[in-house]
């Protein structure tokens, strides 16, 4: 069975290529073909080896869609408007291109929010009727605030496989993000180096997080939009601070501790369902320095629910049974 797949992949972003190196893994182990609606469709032909077609043009969207035997929507932060309301047309879009064409869809661990009041009347009437697998708790209870009725999923690459790589002792992961303040968790990094650790700075989207780099001068850096390259660099570390999100997912598939640094409800979300620790932005360097030489560690019992619970997702939809993720 072919099955489409379109979010926000194409982009470089390696938090949302994880979450499809995932997908196209998942969906492999079950006997399934991915078809991809990415921005570099070549690029993710060569990467995944799964077809893939233009997200935006008209003529191989249609194209795309006819091929397809069944739509999934996701996953990641897709259904919201604060960002753009044009990103929320396209992705509501996309549902009605699939009823268009026959073709039957589902809304696949996506988290819901921010949404202007216009936003949640779109996605309420968009979404009635289409089957829905959210990623988080307080997605789970927004949806059911907009009359709609949701199943509770989680992050697809929480499924990713340990990369075989062994953990450096004292080696700090920081993975800073645009739009947050990085002043704190540079002075931090400088504590932890006069402590005797070694710090990388990680970032996960190139054309965009260079900026925030530069303030971290003179220390080890690295850009890359590989989710592959990420999950090994973050299984090697010891201990992680992320301002991403997906810098603490893809910690947790690897079973390095981590410590969330709150930007966004859907870090607070994963933090707070993980048992991680979750620091303010503003959080002053020392108390960034603490979580690191406490030895503060997300609940894994908890993350190992987490991980049930994303796998569960698919074998709900598809049900043959499927070996580990080799993804």
């Amino acid at each position: 069975m072919v099955v489409g797949v379109g979010g926000y992949y194409g982009y470089k972003n390696a938090g949302d290529e994880a979450i499809l190196l995932a997908m196209v893994g998942e969906l492999k182990a079950r006997g399934e073909s991915p078809l991809v609606l990415s921005a570099r469709p070549r690029e993710t032909f060569e990467r995944y080896a799964v077809d893939a077609a233009h997200r935006y043009l008209p003529w191989a969207l249609w194209r795309a869609f006819r091929r397809m035997d069944r739509f999934l929507l996701g996953g990641g932060g897709l259904l919201q408007d604060r960002t753009s309301r044009r990103s929320l047309a396209y992705y509501l879009g996309l549902l009605s291109l699939a009823r268009r064409t026959g073709r039957p869809a589902t809304v696949f661990n996506v988290s819901l929010g921010p949404l202007s009041p216009e936003g949640e009347r779109r996605v309420a009437r968009a979404l009635k009727g289409v089957p829905l697998v959210v990623r988080d708790r307080k997605s789970l209870e927004y949806a059911h605030r907009l009359g709609l009725t949701p199943r509770l999923g989680a992050d697809p690459a929480l499924l990713l496989p340990k990369p075989k790589v062994a953990r450096e002792p004292g080696l700090v992961a920081i993975v800073p993000r645009y739009g947050v303040e990085p002043g704190e968790m540079v002075s931090a990094s400088y504590r932890l180096l006069k402590l005797g650790y070694d710090v990388l700075v990680l970032a996960l989207q190139p054309g965009m997080d260079e900026e925030t780099l530069e303030a971290f001068r003179g220390l080890p850096k690295e850009v890359t939009g590989d989710p592959k390259r990420a999950h090994y660099l973050l299984a090697s570390a010891s201990f992680v601070i992320s301002a991403r999100l997906h810098g603490m997912v893809l910690a947790a598939a690897a079973g390095t501790p981590f410590a969330g640094v709150d930007y966004d409800p859907k870090v607070a979300g994963f933090a707070e369902e993980a048992g991680a620790p979750l620091l303010a932005t503003d959080a002053r360097a020392a108390d960034l320095v603490q979580t690191v030489t406490y030895g503060l560690e997300p609940d894994w019992d908890r993350v190992a629910r987490l991980k049930d619970r994303a796998r569960a997702s698919f074998g709900a939809i598809f049900p043959t049974p499927a070996p580990a993720n080799g993804a």
